[in-house]
């Protein structure tokens, strides 16, 4: 993810959302230090850090099926 100002509204639109919520709740009650890791990550532009850290998160079937509701990884359109 680029430094774009579109990209952060869509991210923070996509995390405030209903199943956004419910999906950082999920990673929470996971693995709340697996979650501090990927957000200190994101923050720093260290997505390497955070595809590490929420890789074995995201596969569970729950959470699979939250994104699939949010739009996949890449919103809406599916890019």
């Amino acid at each position: 993810m680029q430094n774009n100002p579109k990209n952060f509204e869509d991210a923070m639109r996509i995390a405030r959302s209903p199943a956004g919520q419910e999906l950082f709740r999920l990673l929470q009650s996971a693995d709340q230090e697996k979650l501090n890791k990927a957000m200190s990550g994101a923050a720093s532009g260290d997505y390497e850090a955070v595809k590490n850290s929420l890789g074995p998160l995201l596969s569970s079937p729950e959470v699979r099926a939250l994104l699939a509701q949010m739009g996949g990884y890449h919103g809406s359109n599916g890019r």
